[in-house]
């Protein structure tokens, strides 16, 4: 099978301004060092939501849409468990919500190097709990999907497999995966292709094991889990990451529908461009198909 077979045909229409914003945009990096992050660090929101569950808290933002809610989708934000936070992406996911008439509910996990692994998942886990408790009072739904944005995404899937553990994973009825991290360890050949960034000594440099399932889901049990929509472009440094992590699902017996965007880097769907604006497309489209045939 050739990697064009899980790229649409239709997508070609955008293949030139793609082209165009990457040279516009160049290459670009992360911070390699705690010097060049602390200038990258933005002040975080003082206005989200603080909710509790199981003896923890976390911060959430919850985006309502202009109707009644027929679901709720648990969002983890981008930023190489280092950067970010929930409020960066407010604009996008309003409009998911207008869209879909679903809830989104974003966290505002904790940040490494101040807070490695597992401060993050533990968040990601602690904001799953108290919506699976609170879901069908607060927003009159108990309709959900998970999902995240690189980084996001990697917590979204260590997410679910501690649900799965506990019996609850079944309960989301799908997750959506933008171009998440799931090797770490740099012991695959898609994992070494970032082993020197700095965001993985941040997050997990003091971690003997990198091939736990918590911190790179690629060496995980995959059986149990909900579908996955995985998507990530043609020219991501982990796309290789991607497709292992896909094969890995597929083998365990779960179901993935994998999408591959030609000339898109990583984080393209953050683009102002056709390329992304397909990309959204394809992810409402997806998302709302799977919220539809949820129970509840």
């Amino acid at each position: 099978m050739r990697l064009e077979s899980f790229i649409d045909p239709k997508l070609a229409a955008h293949v030139e301004e793609s082209r165009r914003t990457n040279a516009e945009r160049g290459m670009r990096r992360g911070p390699s060092n705690p010097g060049e992050l602390r200038e990258f660090r933005t002040e975080a929101p003082d206005d989200n939501t603080l909710i509790e569950a199981d003896g923890r808290q976390v911060p959430i933002r919850i985006l309502h849409p202009t109707s009644a809610p027929r679901g709720v989708y648990l969002d983890f934000h981008g930023g190489g468990f280092y950067l970010g936070s929930a409020a960066q992406d407010d604009a996008r996911n309003q409009r998911l919500a207008d869209a879909l008439g679903i809830v989104v509910v974003s966290v505002d996990y904790r940040l490494a190097p101040e807070h490695p692994w597992p401060a993050a998942p533990d968040d990601a886990e602690t904001a799953a709990h108290w919506l699976l408790d609170n879901a069908g009072e607060r927003f009159g739904t108990d309709r959900l999907a998970i999902g995240g944005f690189s980084a996001g995404s990697t917590l979204a899937v260590t997410t679910l497999l501690r649900l799965r553990d506990q019996g609850k994973a079944a309960r989301f009825s799908g997750a959506v995966l933008q171009f998440g991290t799931y090797d770490v360890s740099g012991l695959t050949p898609a994992g070494r292709l970032i082993a020197d960034e700095y965001f993985i000594e941040a997050y997990a440099g003091h971690v003997p094991d990198r091939t736990i399932p918590d911190l790179s889901p690629v060496f995980a049990d995959l059986r149990g889990l909900p579908p996955f929509l995985m998507v990530v472009g043609d020219q991501d440094v982990i796309l290789e990451d991607n497709l292992a992590m896909a094969a890995r699902v597929v083998g365990a017996g779960g179901e993935v529908d994998l999408k591959v965007y030609p000339e898109s880097r990583h984080g393209f769907t953050n683009r102002d461009n056709g390329m992304a604006r397909a990309a959204w497309h394809d992810i409402e489209q997806w998302l709302g198909e799977h919220l539809n045939s949820a129970q509840g």
